[in-house]
Order: C-alpha cells, then sequence, then structure tokens
C-alpha cells in the first residue's frame, strides 16, 4: 500500500467525513463549468458570503462571534484578562500641546475642550503604566496567562494600555469593532489578538469573559456603556464581584453624581461600594492584589 493510500486510510480512520476544507478542495477541482455551477445556488453554504449575511443569518452570525473570539484566546491560553476602557479622544502626553495649539484659531469653547483633553494626557499616562507594570508580573496560573491586557483597540487610552503590554514584552488583546467611519487597530495590539466584531453586543460579552479586573479611565458615552453594563451585572448578581477601577474622580464625579443616584433611591448607597477610585497604576494594582489576596 502507497504512503499516499496509507495517509488517505488514516484519515477516513479518525474522521468518517472529510473535513470542510477537504470537501471544499473537492468542489474547487470540478472541470465543467454549467449554468448549474456558476449559479450562486451550487455554492457550498459556508463559502456563500451573500447567503451568510442574509437577515435571517444573523442569529449565525452571533454565533460565529461568540466562538471565534473564544476559540483563539482560548488556543493563545489567555486564562483571565485586565480590562482597560476609557476614551478614544484623550491625546498621548506627547500630543497634549499639539491638541492645543490646533484649537488656538478656533472659538472659546472649542479651545476649552482642547484644553480638557489635553489636561487628561495624564490618564494615557497612567494607563501605559498600569498595563505595562501588569504585564511585566507574567502571572501564570494552571499554565494559562492571567490578567493580559485587553482594550478596545483603538486609540488614545485604548493605545496607551496596548502599548504599554508591548512595552512590557508581552502580548495584548484589542477587541475592535466596524463603525461607519473609519476605525482601525492601534498598531500596539498583538496582531494574532487583534479581532473584529460587528456586534456591540458580542464584543462587550468578550470584555468581560475572562475578565478579572477592570480599570475604566475618563471616556464618553461608549465608556460610559460598557462601565454602566459592568455595574449593573455586578450590583444584580448576573456577574461575580471583580475590582472595578475608577480613575479620575474629579472628571467622573463632574458628569455623574453617584451620591444623588443614591439619595434619590435609585440605587443602593451599597451599590457605591463596586466602585474603587483610583489615581495611579499603583494603586490600581494594590486593589486587585487585596481583592485576590496576592
Amino acid at each position: 500500500m502507497s504512503d499516499e493510500s496509507s495517509q488517505k486510510d488514516s484519515e477516513l480512520k479518525d474522521h468518517r467525513f472529510y473535513h470542510a476544507d477537504r470537501e471544499a478542495k473537492f468542489a474547487d477541482s470540478i472541470p465543467q463549468s454549467t449554468p448549474q455551477t456558476r449559479h450562486p445556488a451550487y455554492k457550498l453554504a459556508f463559502r456563500d458570503t451573500d447567503f451568510l449575511l442574509r437577515e435571517e443569518l444573523r442569529p449565525v452570525r452571533f454565533q460565529l462571534e461568540l466562538l471565534k473570539p473564544e476559540m483563539l484566546l482560548e488556543e493563545a491560553g489567555v486564562g483571565s484578562t485586565l480590562v482597560m476602557y476609557g476614551s478614544a479622544r484623550i491625546p498621548s502626553p506627547e500630543e497634549a500641546q499639539a491638541k492645543i495649539d490646533a484649537a488656538k484659531d478656533g472659538s472659546e469653547y472649542d479651545q476649552k475642550v482642547a484644553a480638557n483633553l489635553a489636561a487628561k494626557a495624564k490618564y494615557y499616562q497612567e494607563a501605559y503604566r498600569f498595563a505595562k507594570m501588569v504585564s511585566e508580573m507574567s502571572i501564570i496560573e494552571e499554565g494559562q496567562r492571567q490578567f493580559v491586557v485587553c482594550s478596545g483597540g483603538g486609540p488614545s487610552i485604548m493605545e496607551a494600555a496596548n502599548r504599554g503590554a508591548s512595552d512590557a514584552g508581552a502580548e495584548s488583546i484589542g477587541l475592535n469593532i466596524i463603525l461607519p467611519h473609519e476605525q482601525a487597530p492601534n498598531q500596539y495590539v498583538t496582531p494574532y489578538l487583534s479581532l473584529n466584531f460587528h456586534y456591540f453586543a458580542l464584543r462587550k460579552m468578550h470584555f468581560l469573559m475572562r475578565a478579572r479586573a477592570v480599570a475604566v479611565f475618563p471616556g464618553g458615552f461608549g465608556t460610559f456603556d460598557e462601565f454602566f453594563e459592568l455595574l449593573t451585572l455586578v450590583q444584580t448578581g448576573k456577574m461575580k464581584p471583580i475590582p472595578v477601577l475608577l480613575y479620575g474622580k474629579d472628571f467622573w464625579t463632574r458628569v455623574i453624581d453617584f451620591d444623588a443616584l443614591a439619595e434619590e433611591g435609585t440605587i443602593s448607597p451599597k451599590d457605591l461600594e463596586l466602585i474603587t477610585w483610583c489615581e495611579t497604576a499603583e494603586e490600581g494594582w494594590a486593589a486587585i492584589a487585596a481583592f485576590y489576596g496576592l
């Protein structure tokens, strides 16, 4: 028996049916081209993009966006993550002055906004320091990497998180999402951990599925959305408590009156204990270490 025949027999013993990729090759090898074989109806369903994008296939696409990142992170040995949320607009310290200069010929409002954003460049620096600090610890448990830095994969605070991990010589995750305007992974995300989503719901699910701690920096609607969903999941008992590190007390207490929510009776005063206020990378790690007894 030839080596090729033995290989085929071995494959058939392991798998009674051919793998999908083999079947696809069989389909490609059909020499004749006829009206029937050229018609989209003849395409294998899993290779028919037009079919997969149909309205009725939304449940299948949901499943694919759940499975693909889960399988890739499992194969990468990612046991848990340090998730870092925050603005896509806060400049790095190197870019802060340039933002102010760019607004000098604008309106008074534009200059004020530019100055406010530039003043928050310190949070870019702290996000960078925090990600670098935790990544340098290289914590391994049960053969899996723990506290792997995970961001939304975009610019600003997200970039700072991936950049800190990269400068520590560690890999990091970027969970990007397709938006109508240009959006691309920052250059510091580990390429094979750079994931892309169509559905916000699935993206937010993956943020928290492996999260062992979440650091939230000043941000806009997206950050609010992610932050309050996390609080709601823990508050309602749908998710076990984890450290929720809120950076920038001056910012957050200006834009949200947490105490007023409790005083109005719409949340319990005890719910405010879900939040740990932080300003520095060291404070963030101290809170995590205390929570887990590290």
